[in-house]
């Protein structure tokens, strides 16, 4: 059984119209409306737009191997049948789900033969590659670079994290994207015009508000979308005039909720994260809390939530307003002690606080310049004065000796060496409550040098 006729529905057929047959194949709509060359291709301009590498290269017939990485419904498959088609390449395919290394084999075998004694090269579509292990993926690696197989692999998952390193060097990566609305809507009523694969034979009225129900409901999905609409057409009673009105309260019934595309542990995971902690770190209150709201609705853990907030409150927000990281932290506390639904309000409260934040990054920079120095320079030894004094005999090593405590002068501060060497790593900016900082560590460092140039001038 191919794959997508697990898609199909044991749903009764209404009377075709007596001017145009019904479609003899019992194939999903979404099948029977698989576009068969890059005219009929929606979206993906920016690979198949003209003049782009991938376009030019299937014109050219000058395709070698690919793997396409998208979201499910962005035409992986049918792209890889339309190239088999342009470039006249025999077209087998194999399923990272069912197919197993003996299969593999006989299908390169066959490929091999074909290849020497006809002449015809093979393209291999091997449909979600990244759920063949690293044993089955090497199996490909001779014939691949041998040009036995073209091979064209499909995946969900970045290629990059879930392909072995040398298929994926053996070919040119090329990202699909969820398609738009426009371009659902546009695939929609193409199908309903298509007499002879689409729903065409059937005298159906569709409103615009309902179209642009099932575009926005499919999440960028050309199948889902055109599943529902199939749905939507075949359940629905002609009205007296023999026509089939689809409104919105029928698309609605016809496509279920929304389903976020969230992956716990791949790429809509760590995406996503990126995205919130970026919008928090560009003060776009708006935008981070979409991307938590995304998270929540997903059944993102609370606490990998919290845990970017502190980091970011840290990292992103600094001295320039240090209430960010005592809010983040009594967020990720309240959010581990109540749990959802309700934990949703601390931590929107400490995105919000860390988004509109004053934003300064001069902690990380001036640690990370500290381990630089530790890591790649030789170890200063801790001067003399700075040494414990606290037990038996440290006064005869002279540990200690010269140390000036900081309470005992006026401000508490008293310019001496605290690291036997000029280093700076700090650098105070003028954002919120660092401007103050920035002032007050200024005056020291001043007040530093010039004991320093005292110091050498005796």
């Amino acid at each position: 059984m191919a794959r997508d006729d697990l898609f199909s529905l044991p749903l009764p057929s209404p009377a075709p119209s007596p001017d145009s047959p019904a479609p003899t194949t019992r194939a999903p709509l979404a099948a029977r409306m698989r576009p068969r060359s890059l005219a009929e291709f929606a979206g993906q301009t920016h690979i198949l737009g003209p003049g782009q590498l991938l376009r030019r290269a299937i014109e050219a017939g000058r395709v070698q191997s690919l793997i396409f990485y998208g979201p499910p419904g962005t035409g992986k498959t049918s792209l890889a049948q339309i190239i088999a088609h342009q470039t006249r390449n025999k077209f087998e395919r194999l399923s990272g789900v069912e197919s197993n290394v003996p299969e593999m084999r006989r299908v390169l075998a066959t490929a091999a033969n074909r290849l020497a004694n006809t002449g015809e090269a093979t393209l291999l579509f091997i449909d979600e590659i990244h759920r063949f292990n690293k044993a089955q993926q090497d199996v490909l690696l001779p014939d691949v670079e041998s040009g036995v197989v073209r091979l064209i692999g499909a995946t969900t998952h970045n290629p990059f994290f879930f392909v072995n390193a040398p298929l994926v060097s053996r070919s040119q990566i090329f990202e699909l994207r969820s398609l738009t609305e426009e371009e659902i809507v546009s695939l929609l009523q193409r199908a309903l015009a298509d007499e002879e694969r689409g729903l065409g034979y059937l005298k159906i009225s569709a409103a615009d508000d309902a179209l642009r129900h099932l575009a926005k409901m499919s999440d960028g999905d050309a199948r889902k979308a055109l599943n529902a609409l199939e749905i939507a057409a075949l359940t629905t009673e002609p009205q007296p005039d023999g026509i089939i009105h689809i409104d919105l309260p029928v698309a609605e019934q016809s496509i279920q909720r929304k389903a976020i595309v969230y992956d716990a542990d791949e790429d809509g995971h760590y995406d996503t994260i990126s995205a919130f902690i970026k919008s928090m770190r560009g003060s776009d209150p708006d935008a981070a809390l979409y991307w938590l709201a995304k998270m929540i609705e997903a059944g993102e853990d609370p606490r990998f939530i919290t845990r970017r907030i502190v980091i970011c409150a840290a990292e992103d927000v600094g001295l320039a307003d240090p209430m960010a990281l005592v809010l983040a932290n009594s967020a990720h506390q309240a959010a581990e002690f109540i749990g959802w639904p309700e934990a949703r309000l601390p931590i929107a409260e400490a995105t919000l606080y860390v988004a509109t934040a004053h934003k300064s990054n001069s902690t990380i920079t001036a640690i990370d310049a500290a381990l630089e120095d530790v890591r790649s320079g030789r170890t200063l030894a801790v001067p003399e004065h700075l040494r414990d004094a606290h037990y038996a005999g440290a006064a005869k090593l002279g540990h200690g000796k010269g140390y000036q405590y900081s309470h005992d002068h006026p401000g508490h501060f008293v310019p001496q060496d605290y690291l036997g060497s000029a280093r700076r790593y700090y650098e105070p900016t003028e954002q919120g409550s660092e401007k103050k900082i920035k002032e007050r560590v200024a005056h020291w460092r001043q007040l530093i040098e010039k004991d320093r140039k005292d110091s050498k001038s005796k």
